[in-house]
């Protein structure tokens, strides 16, 4: 049985037109060679039942292809969550993609997942924080988002999710790539979940490190119709990623970085969402913090777009593979 575009059985909260991310989505999709969401999709099984399943029958499954992700709800996004995807020697680490705030895996990796899986990567891609009965048209598909539980129990999820396609794989580590909370909650998995010793890189696209305003988070609501009201009721998320938040004191109890993980930032001075926009990068060893104005000086992309960049995504294929780097031009 394949997982169909929808599994949502609630009220939707609708909106007329695409929006501003529709065009973005469909320029990623573009940009990528992106398949249709039928042939995106992914296995059916609950999230719970994931998140209980031991190492014996877990790899029993990869072994039929029906092992599913922690949170599956929305399709796969092109070229994620082919549980029989082996890692090659050039690639030895699957790439874990963890989405934003008011998204989900489908919208979010549109462009970048159908590019990993091109240049050979395993890739995988998970939901997380979702809330039943919570959608947005935002792409002109009516779809369930996430990213919008506390960042704690996420980031659990996205730790069963890791030793789930570890399991599948057979791989001693991921390399992890998120974009704005999604490139933010892996490091507490990392500093709080025992996570570093199973991640070898983390690239986080426009990271709330060190949290925003929450003035920045409702900066996101023009891009995701009908979750105004989220920010300050639902969305648990929007209050853990606020300066000043009972969260981003408990992150800053620690250094930045974890010993032995590569961390990579990708920022963008237009950033409207995580501001100021520097509060992004990261200290400590094994940083690189990128801007990709840096790289092409008339670059316009924002927050939601960073995403959809090819400068940022050819910074993303860069940081993943260093030692085959090449150089980045505008895109």
């Amino acid at each position: 049985m394949r997982t169909p575009l929808l599994r949502f059985s609630a009220t939707p909260v609708r909106r007329r037109g695409a929006g501003a991310l529709g065009a973005l989505l469909l320029a990623g999709a573009v940009l990528a060679g992106a398949t249709s969401p039928a042939s995106a999709a992914v296995p059916v099984a609950s999230a719970s039942a994931a998140a209980s399943t031991s190492s014996g029958s877990a790899a029993a499954s990869a072994s039929s292809a029906e092992l599913p992700p922690d949170g599956d709800t929305v399709a796969s996004p092109p070229g994620a969550n082919d549980w029989t995807c082996r890692p090659t020697t050039a690639h030895p680490d699957p790439v874990v993609l963890v989405h934003g705030t008011f998204a989900n895996r489908y919208e979010n990796w549109l462009a970048l997942s159908p590019l990993l899986k091109s240049l050979g990567y395993c890739v995988f891609a998970l939901d997380y924080g979702m809330i039943p009965g919570v959608t947005s048209s935002g792409s002109g598909l009516l779809l369930p988002i996430g990213g919008l539980g506390p960042v704690p129990e996420s980031a659990a999820q996205l730790g069963r999710f890791v030793d789930l396609v570890r399991t599948a794989t057979g791989a001693a580590k991921v390399d992890i790539v998120g974009h704005s909370q999604g490139g933010m909650l892996p490091n507490y998995y990392l500093k709080f979940l025992g996570g570093g010793s199973k991640v070898g890189r983390l690239i986080g696209l426009a990271p709330s490190n060190h949290g925003t305003t929450l003035d920045g988070i409702t900066n996101l609501v023009p891009y995701f119709p009908g979750v105004a009201d989220l920010v300050y009721t639902v969305c648990k998320a929007c209050r853990d990623q606020a300066v000043g938040s009972d969260f981003n004191m408990v992150m800053a109890s620690r250094p930045d970085t974890v010993p032995g993980v590569r961390y990579t930032v990708i920022s963008t001075v237009l950033d409207e969402v995580v501001t100021p926009w520097r509060t992004q990068f990261l200290s400590g060893p094994g940083v690189d913090n990128q801007v990709v104005q840096e790289h092409c000086p008339v670059s316009l992309v924002e927050h939601v777009g960073i995403a959809f960049s090819p400068t940022a995504l050819h910074l993303v294929a860069n940081a993943l593979d260093p030692g085959h780097a090449t150089p980045v031009f505008c895109g």
